[in-house]
């Protein structure tokens, strides 16, 4: 298996990623805390890809109590540089129907209880 590059953080009811050969389990400490759950490396279509699923295996993790500075830094100290997110939500456009993929340009984090920053209070 080659370095790890690509990582994907699995949404709500996402826990596999199905076509994924030789795959290994591995747990990681970080300076954060536990990330969600231990993370999948393993190939798919000949490709090394780190999976963690966000809310935990079973989904035993509410969005607020993520703790995503630990996920990000368990896939960056793997060696992941690019970070494919999946998540389920919600629109108020007709246009957009279940299973559309949609790419946002612009993000309101309205979250005022968790870090913003590795950095301090940023």
């Amino acid at each position: 298996m080659g370095e790890v590059k690509i990582g994907v953080i699995g949404g709500s009811g996402i826990y596999d990623i199905e076509g994924i050969t030789e795959m290994r389990k591995q747990k990681i400490k970080t300076p954060f805390g536990d990330p969600s759950d231990a993370i999948v490396i393993g190939n798919l279509e000949a490709i090394p890809v780190a999976f963690l699923p966000r809310h935990g295996r079973g989904h035993f993790i509410a969005p607020s109590e993520l703790n995503s500075r630990a996920n990000i830094y368990a896939l960056k100290s793997l060696g992941v540089e690019q970070i494919i997110s999946i998540s389920a939500c919600g629109s108020l456009k007709e246009e957009l129907k279940p299973r559309d993929i949609v790419i946002p340009d612009q993000l309101f984090d309205r979250t005022r209880q968790r870090p913003y920053s590795f950095f301090g209070e940023g």
